[in-house]
């Protein structure tokens, strides 16, 4: 078994743990949290989503092994032009897309007939983008017109896209790129400009886009603190309910009432059924995870594999804190599901990818250590 692990799944052996212990953890949860769900959309056949959400999650761990066996440096000039298709794509789902909840973020795929968020490609190729302007910027990274223009303009574009119809993920991603810049040795200066340029984008974005009303309602209700929107109560109920041990895998009683329990509330019914005990302990991965991808800024040889998997575990790791955070009360409800773990579609796909480029990244620094090793055992028995 471990001569197969070390011949197929190369990389960071922790994080593949991490992943496949998240994803038989999500199957569990997804399947207990779809039964009203199945009731209203399968005619009670629960095993519809137990089965489409297992081939997914096997689907996302395909596209992370395929991906991871691709030298990371190839993924640079395949996500520019990602990038490039992206703006299209978000203008039109913003005119045309489907309209779910008074937010278009989806749009239909062809033949397929599979929905599919923009946000998502968008995304990641910003982060593998970024990655890549900056580390072939180190030499000149104070040259505002060759290195930073470029690199402001891309950041302020796709965020100011994204906030059109999906202003928490935009705000994310603009989280992720000031931390790539700043891995990346921007001026504090220049990470200035790009606050300024990312709040002008998103203001217009808001006021042109869908979800300026939406946004402020929430966030004004958060602040108050006068009531507590249905979601939130239904999550603290659940939350209360699952005390220490919780209540079992299977027997959660608020996944009847609380909207999106598969999705967006998925960690109120992981505490409901595990306790606080299972809640710590998908909180420790996701840490766990962060540290990994993290660690790279300092082995990495290259300075666009440490941003890379930087930008892109903290990107998965920030979105799972704050949909925990929404979980828990402690922020206003957003619509982020949590990754690795809630039921999605082409979300998860793009999730395993991105920890694919991750493994990638540590899978080449492997590889390095042992051609240097090679190297050196060879010296030493021609000496």
């Amino acid at each position: 078994m471990r001569d197969w692990i070390d011949t197929y799944l190369k990389g960071d052996k922790i994080i593949w743990s991490i992943v496949i212990l998240l994803s038989v953890f999500s199957i569990l949860v997804v399947y207990s949290a779809t039964g009203t769900l199945a009731y209203k959309m399968a005619n009670g056949n629960t095993e519809f989503y137990l089965l489409k959400h297992t081939f997914l999650v096997v689907l996302s761990l395909v596209a992370m092994w395929i991906t991871h066996r691709i030298d990371y440096r190839y993924y640079s000039k395949i996500c520019l032009m990602a990038l490039w298709v992206s703006v299209p794509l978000l203008l039109y789902t913003w005119q045309f897309g489907v309209n779910i909840n008074e937010a278009s973020r989806w749009i239909t795929i062809p033949v397929l007939n599979q929905a599919f968020q923009p946000s998502d490609l968008a995304k990641l190729a910003l982060i593998v983008t970024l990655a890549n302007m900056l580390s072939k910027k180190q030499h000149n990274i104070d040259d505002i017109k060759e290195s930073l223009i470029p690199i402001l303009l891309w950041c302020g574009t796709i965020c100011g896209l994204i906030a059109l119809t999906n202003v928490s993920t935009a705000l994310l991603l603009f989280l992720t790129c000031m931390l790539i810049m700043f891995i990346g040795r921007v001026p504090l200066q220049y990470l200035a400009m790009l606050v300024i340029i990312g709040a002008l984008a998103g203001s217009i974005a808001m006021l042109v886009g869908q979800r300026w009303e939406t946004v402020i309602s929430r966030v004004d209700i958060f602040i108050q603190g006068d009531e507590i929107p249905y979601q939130a109560e239904q999550s603290f109920i659940a939350i209360a309910n699952g005390g220490i041990t919780g209540k079992g895998p299977g027997n959660s009683d608020q996944r009847t009432f609380l909207p999106h329990s598969y999705s967006d509330f998925i960690y109120s019914v992981v505490i409901e059924e595990y306790g606080l005990i299972g809640g710590l302990f998908v909180i420790v991965l996701y840490l766990m995870l962060l540290f990994r991808g993290m660690r790279a800024v300092i082995s990495s040889q290259s300075a666009y594999g440490g941003l890379l998997s930087a930008g892109l575990s903290f990107a998965l790791v920030l979105q799972a804190i704050v949909n925990i955070g929404v979980a828990v009360g402690l922020l206003p409800i957003t619509g982020l599901t949590l990754p690795l773990i809630s039921m999605g579609g082409t979300s998860q796909l793009f999730t395993g990818i991105a920890i694919g480029i991750i493994l990638s990244v540590s899978r080449q620094e492997f590889d390095e250590e042992q051609n240097q090793l090679e190297e050196v055992k060879n010296v030493a028995v021609a000496a």
